[in-house]
């Protein structure tokens, strides 16, 4: 069977589509991958850029330190710079992201089995992947981290591995830094638990065998979100990536190892991997937000290189977040979250489970959205529910209420500030690993949990800030006065948070009506003698709730 019968899209289908769609960006002129690229696409995280107007950069003319030439153009966040251009590559709207990904998980389709891939048309082996300029060194593989990292590094990678005992692959996302034209380093995480290709070494060390290892940069979309969403130990990853395309993703052998590949990848480094030796690799911005230092990790003896034709080399935006790499989880994991807790664990009351993004890389900060008047069980069952769920994510847990936007740290500090009372609201738990972070798991250094309700107690006054159709107004006529344009920030007017009554609402409009004498009048009437200043009108007057 040929690799050309399916309907799901490669990578330069996907990005051709970004680019009808607008949402990529074409640079010709010449960019220096090793100090220029990705910097260049870094502004676009750090430099005020609304979420919706990030971009896919496609780096059509790459030179490198030198001022060699490339003749294989670089993409960078063409997978999830934004949550469209990650919808993009689903093929689905935002909001239906979380449930084609839930569908997926629980009805994958197997691989398919080709002869004829695009991955393999041409084929590099033997001499031919050694000298300068050859094998790895003739690929445009970027530096990450300008000024901190040692070496280019493969980031967009699909690794693919075989457990020796079950046969079952995995693919993970996990960096590799180039050493020499047929070598370089593989880090797979060694956290508690331990990342797929990780165990999988373990096993080839018990045995005394080298471990196969595919190393697949740019696959199809839907393939290549399976490495950065972390599935469960033993699932396989490509049938997974069959049940989001509602067919078998086409797989291939490759050349020189016992394993299969998407057939429609862009390019694919074979090699094995000898579980008895490692090697420095680092310093490397990783996506928690600092440089991993140099540690010793996975050498890999590169056998092959096969790739298209013309091929394109896709590579990831990660360190500080916001990043791709965190858009790409972000979007996948917190509608996980949320089915854990409305469907597994039964919680009611859960409107939303966000993952805080800036800085923090979802891992750290959890925001559980409850409606109003839940009971205070099922807020704690949801705290406790959330902070469990992955052992990386959820070290602050804090509930909130839906009028408090996850993504404004002002308005969560303004939670925090109203509606806890530390010592009834706070809990703190011992115990948690470190998860993926600067600080080493195997080091024996534990860390803890802290859970916050900071949710509404009881009815509060409203938010001092003018009424929604008075700011509404407001700015209508700050646009017809040509002022500076508006970005809005929530909240941006004021509401009701369950503590005003028809008499204060009556009285505010008429105020607004200029009719403050009528309310001046009104008051005048409910004089009293005998009381102290601030006195509450309901300790001194009947009816009052």
């Amino acid at each position: 069977m040929k690799s050309d019968d399916r309907t799901y899209r490669d990578l330069r289908e996907h990005v051709e589509a970004l680019d009808r769609d607008g949402l990529l960006i074409t640079i010709d002129e010449p960019i220096d991958k090793d100090s220029e690229m990705h910097p260049l696409v870094r502004w676009q995280f750090r430099g005020g850029f609304e979420e919706a107007d990030r971009k896919a950069f496609l780096f059509t003319n790459v030179i490198d330190g030198k001022g060699r030439s490339y003749d294989i153009p670089v993409v960078v966040g063409a997978m999830a710079a934004s949550p469209a251009i990650y919808a993009a590559g689903m093929r689905v709207p935002v909001e239906d992201i979380g449930g084609k990904w839930n569908a997926a998980l629980s009805n994958p389709i197997d691989a398919r089995p080709v002869n004829d891939a695009a991955c393999q048309e041409i084929v590099i082996t033997g001499e031919a992947l050694t000298g300068e300029g050859a094998g790895l060194d003739a690929l445009p593989i970027p530096v990450s981290t300008p000024g901190f990292d040692s070496a280019p590094t493969l980031s967009a990678t699909n690794c693919v591995t075989r457990d020796p005992e079950t046969n079952v692959q995995n693919m993970g996302t996990y960096r590799a830094a180039l050493k020499a034209p047929d070598r370089l380093v593989v880090r797979m995480a060694t956290r508690v638990g331990g990342a797929g290709g990780y165990l999988h070494w373990r096993k080839y060390k018990e045995r005394g065998e080298e471990m196969p290892c595919a190393i697949v940069l740019g696959c199809p979309p839907l393939v290549a979100f399976m490495g950065p969403q972390k599935l469960p130990i033993g699932m396989d990853e490509l049938g997974v990536a069959g049940g989001l395309a509602g067919e078998p993703i086409n797989v291939v052998r490759a050349v020189t190892v016992d394993l299969m590949v998407p057939a429609e990848a862009e390019i694919v480094i074979e090699g094995m991997i000898d579980p008895e030796i490692t090697e420095p690799e680092g310093p490397f911005g990783e996506s928690h937000g600092h440089v991993a230092l140099e540690e010793f990790n996975m050498p890999m003896r590169i056998t092959a290189i096969t790739r298209k034709n013309n091929p394109m080399v896709p590579s990831y935006i990660s360190q500080v977040t916001p990043s791709e790499s965190s858009v790409i989880k972000r979007i996948a994991y917190e509608p996980l979250f949320l089915t854990h807790l409305r469907d597994t664990l039964g919680i009611g009351g859960v409107m939303k489970v966000s993952l805080h993004e800036p800085l923090t890389a979802l891992l750290r900060v959890t925001l559980v959205t409850m409606e109003r008047h839940t009971p205070k069980t099922e807020i704690w069952r949801a705290l406790y529910g959330a902070a469990s769920f992955k052992g990386d994510c959820g070290k602050i847990t804090i509930a909130i209420n839906d009028d408090i936007d996850p993504d404004n740290a002002d308005a969560i500090l303004w939670a925090l500030a109203y509606r806890q009372n530390p010592v009834d609201d706070v809990v703190v738990l011992p115990h948690r690993g470190q998860g993926h972070g600067p600080k080493r798991e195997h080091g024996g250094e534990e860390d803890s949990t802290l859970l916050i309700d900071a949710t509404m107690k009881s009815d509060m006054p409203p938010l001092a800030l003018p009424a929604k159709q008075y700011m509404s107004h407001a700015r209508e006529l700050w646009d017809r006065l040509g002022l500076p344009p508006l970005r809005p920030e929530q909240p941006w007017h004021g509401y009701s948070l369950g503590d005003w009554t028809k008499t204060w609402e009556d009285a505010a409009l008429r105020a607004v009506q200029g009719e403050y004498l009528e309310n001046g009048r009104r008051s005048a009437q409910r004089q009293l003698k005998g009381l102290i200043p601030e006195t509450s009108v309901r300790d001194a007057e009947d009816g009052w709730d």
